[in-house]
């Protein structure tokens, strides 16, 4: 009988200041150490432009029960940042099979505290459902137009994932999508 797969023994890629590989480790060391690895993020936008965003499950060990993006994940060992996207979007949103050509690299994040050291990769793809969400993962999701979004992070900013505040900060001015007063 096989022991159960644990996350902590996962094995990611620690890289550089540069984001260049130095070695695989386990992913409890790397969150215990705070070493640089890598990450990504996909945000699901539907026909009317409005954002999928992921309850994060309760049980989650980092920020849980956290809105967050569409879905996310670690870059594992040996993957580049597109495979693990399009690999997430299987595990966490149940759309096996996308072409990774239908994702579209918006920006990437250097590594800060507010990434938990992580250099990330954001895509955008668009796609209206139905989801199949991964219930160790998601708790539930929904779409949300982006002047919610906005909203919802000012007036109550500890309610979301502190990686996917910095990433809509990073969209908000990268595509002027300012508050409309």
């Amino acid at each position: 009988m096989t022991a159960p797969h644990r996350v902590e023994d996962e094995l990611l890629d620690v890289v550089d200041e540069h984001d260049r590989v130095i070695g695989p480790e386990k992913r409890g060391l790397i969150h215990a150490r705070r070493l640089r690895h890598r990450a990504v993020h996909v945000l699901v936008f539907n026909a009317q432009g409005q954002l999928f965003l992921q309850r994060r499950a309760p049980t989650k060990d980092t920020f849980p029960d956290r809105w967050d993006s569409s879905c996310s994940g670690h870059v594992d060992t040996g993957e580049d940042y597109l495979q693990s996207a399009v690999r997430e979007l299987g595990e966490e949103l149940g759309l096996p099979g996308v072409k990774p050509e239908s994702l579209e690299l918006l920006f990437k994040l250097d590594c800060c505290e507010q990434t938990g050291q992580e250099f990330v990769h954001v895509y955008r793809i668009r796609h209206d459902g139905p989801f199949v969400l991964h219930p160790t993962e998601i708790s539930r999701g929904e779409f949300f137009e982006a002047m919610e979004i906005t909203r919802q992070i000012s007036e109550n900013a500890d309610d979301f994932a502190p990686a996917f505040a910095l990433l809509w900060s990073r969209l908000q001015s990268a595509c002027g999508l300012e508050p409309q007063g």
